[in-house]
């Protein structure tokens, strides 16, 4: 089965849920503790063996760019000032055997766009997508939830999307699937709908920000129309998708927090705070001292 070499970061949304703080910055570059969270899903796909990380920008995004290119005058500074463990930590925000390509989306058109705008470097490979506003935690010596997928991908080698039930008022939020039992935590999926109401909403069983594709689903995206909200959605890519191959539910092991919204990205900010080399002792004896 091919290996998953390359990765796509969507990262061109507005940020609207965080202004005031996102009027002059990427919402990918707001931080948990000292990492901003396009970071952690870029460390996420290294460790799922990716070498090609492909950032899809907007308006606005410079940020990101500049933060995985290489900072001259900072490095400079820190070395004449002899912070040699701060020098490494820059140095190594992206390991060097780590290529990154950065594609302008013209227009917030929608995340089945997005990730059209890739398949010029992508290909006719299978990939990886990964929002970074959706959090993924696992705890210490456990498989980070991308790895967990791409060897799944391995064995099966059908599009996989990663799925956690959530509350049936939530489905709204979400694109859900009804799928049934297939196999280790996989799930086959027999239909998929953009955010539909409760009411309606096949099941609870809600696909979050991590995929693994077939390079078939370019395809299918280009002949779409518009879907929900106006925008190219990228579940009505992964229906059609599904009219023709397998598409499998995964219901990876983890945490995951929704860094799109206030509270999510608060719960974020406590957990990696409580568990992080650095601030994790002091920071839980504050946390349970707080009434």
């Amino acid at each position: 089965m091919r290996k998953i070499r390359k990765a796509v970061f969507p990262v061109a949304g507005l940020g609207s849920r965080f202004l005031p703080a996102t009027k002059a910055q990427p919402k990918e570059m707001l931080p948990i503790v000292d990492k901003p969270l396009i970071q952690y899903a870029v460390e996420e796909a290294v460790a799922a063996g990716i070498t090609e990380m492909i950032f899809i920008t907007g308006r606005n995004k410079r940020a990101i760019e500049d933060h995985f290119d290489k900072a001259y005058e900072l490095e400079a500074e820190l070395e004449a000032a002899g912070k040699h463990a701060l020098l490494e930590t820059i140095r190594n925000v992206i390991p060097k055997h780590i290529n990154c390509i950065f594609i302008r989306q013209s227009a917030p058109l929608g995340l089945g766009h997005a990730v059209l705008c890739a398949r010029p470097v992508v290909n006719d490979e299978p990939f990886a997508v990964l929002l970074a506003d959706d959090f993924m935690d696992v705890d210490a010596g456990q498989v980070p939830v991308l790895a967990q997928m791409t060897e799944r991908y391995a064995r099966e080698g059908a599009s996989i999307l990663a799925v956690q039930e959530v509350p049936r008022a939530d489905t709204k939020q979400y694109g859900i699937v009804s799928a049934t039992p297939y196999l280790d935590n996989l799930e086959r999926v027999h239909g998929i709908v953009e955010k539909p109401q409760p009411d309606v909403a096949p099941s609870t069983l809600a696909v979050v920000g991590r995929y693994v594709l077939n390079p078939s689903i370019f395809e299918r995206l280009e002949n779409l129309g518009k879907g929900a909200g106006g925008e190219i959605q990228l579940t009505d890519g992964i229906a059609a998708l599904m009219q023709d191959e397998a598409v499998l539910a995964y219901r990876y092991a983890g945490q995951r927090y929704d860094c799109g919204s206030k509270l999510g990205y608060l719960k974020a900010t406590l957990a990696i705070g409580m568990k992080h080399a650095e601030t994790g002792a002091a920071f839980t004896e504050y946390v349970h001292g707080l009434k």
